[in-house]
């Protein structure tokens, strides 16, 4: 199915595309007339699988699980995946967000539970969201198991993880700095943990946590398999990923690089005496918005946002670091239920949210780099969609 061009309408607070012709009056930063970009018509690829989950070396057990899920045919990485992991060689497995990879690990995971009920796995991630995910993914997959899981992530009374962790839990699954706190403090026992899932590599690497993971795993003296899963992959990473994986077999179900050509990106150019807050509301009037995350640059800026819109009668959820687990988990629900078709949020929901049909995502500012823009709009124009980016420039 091939996307459609969406026409510019006329008006000063419709999106501007930049001249690549005049040269640009911005000295540092991102260039505004990179963000413009029609977004590539393409042919969507529906992947066959060639085996069903009940074609599976699963037991019965975990067949019954899955079907008691919903799940039907497994995804791309799933089917390749699946066995491989469950044979117990290390793996880096290639594969965005959104296509199934959370499922390829649990379930050779859970499927090894099943059989050994002292087995025990640990999955590090790079954001709480993402992290509350796998969770949920994992209860799901074990409903009447009698497993547990155990999410230890920022943002959260650590006192609750301390008490939590006194039991047994087969599953643990946190953010790096939390589970060193754990750590540190004695509550977490690495010792015996043989298996280790980091999921969202990429993302680790670039908010910072190398030094934590390093930290964590060198104390896995139990570790008998590692599971690395990245939605990029880059050269230069390859000599880094040796050091955690020991002769793994790749998987890989996209390009691995940054891409955006399923996202039409422009710029709405706001005039020296514009009145910016009013040309976004013409834009969220305008355009075809039935789902749209707005980004704002602090937590002080969205939070001044969120309510300015409510004021003007647009509901909508606010995410930051600063607001607590409860309320983040509270606007997200929303926003995925539909309730609030706008997300305010700082790049703290660049870096991990996993929402489906999310049409627009809305830059109030120009983003301070592009590696930071290419997190943002990735949020958009998923699973074979095309989606819009809209970038204010001032």
């Amino acid at each position: 199915m091939h996307s459609k061009q969406v026409q510019r309408g006329k008006g000063p607070s419709r999106p501007y595309a930049a001249n690549r012709n005049q040269p640009s009056k911005r000295k540092k930063g991102i260039d505004p007339r990179d963000l413009v970009q029609i977004a590539a018509p393409r042919e969507q690829v529906v992947f066959i699988p060639s085996i069903s989950y009940s074609d599976m070396a699963l037991s019965d057990t975990m067949k019954a699980q899955i079907e008691a899920k919903g799940y039907e045919m497994p995804t791309e990485i799933q089917e390749i995946a699946i066995p491989i992991v469950m044979s117990g060689k290390d793996v880096v497995g290639i594969a965005a967000t959104g296509t199934g990879k959370t499922a390829a690990f649990l379930v050779p995971i859970i499927e090894k539970m099943i059989v050994d009920r002292w087995a025990t796995a640990m999955v590090i991630l790079p954001t709480r969201e993402l992290a509350l995910q796998v969770e949920e993914e994992f209860k799901g997959l074990t409903k009447n198991l009698n497993l547990t899981v155990v999410s230890c992530i920022g943002g959260t009374n650590i006192n609750t993880d301390i008490a939590r962790l006194k039991a047994k839990n087969q599953l643990i699954v946190g953010t790096p700095g939390r589970l060193k706190d754990l750590y540190n403090r004695g509550s977490l026992k690495l010792d015996r943990i043989e298996t280790l899932v980091l999921d969202e590599f990429d993302r680790m690497l670039d908010m910072g946590f190398i030094a934590d993971m390093r930290y964590i795993l060198t104390r896995m003296k139990a570790r008998k398999q590692t599971l690395l899963f990245s939605a990029t992959l880059e050269a230069s990473q390859k000599e880094l990923i040796s050091e955690f994986v020991q002769d793994p077999e790749r998987v890989q179900v996209s390009s691995g690089k940054h891409s955006n050509e399923s996202v039409e990106q422009e710029i709405v150019k706001v005039p020296a005496d514009g009145d910016k807050f009013q040309m976004l509301l013409d834009n969220i009037q305008n355009e075809n918005i039935q789902k749209a995350i707005l980004f704002m640059e602090t937590k002080r800026q969205a939070d001044r946002m969120g309510k300015k819109l409510s004021k003007e009668g647009i509901t909508n959820g606010v995410i930051h670091g600063d607001r607590s687990q409860s309320q983040r988990i509270k606007s997200i629900d929303m926003f995925k239920l539909g309730k609030v078709r706008l997300l305010v949020a700082t790049d703290v929901a660049a870096r991990g949210l996993d929402i489906n049909d999310v049409t627009h995502v809305i830059n109030y500012q120009v983003p301070l780099t592009m590696d930071s823009y290419i997190h943002r709009i990735g949020r958009t124009g998923r699973a074979g969609k095309t989606g819009k980016a809209l970038t204010f420039v001032d």
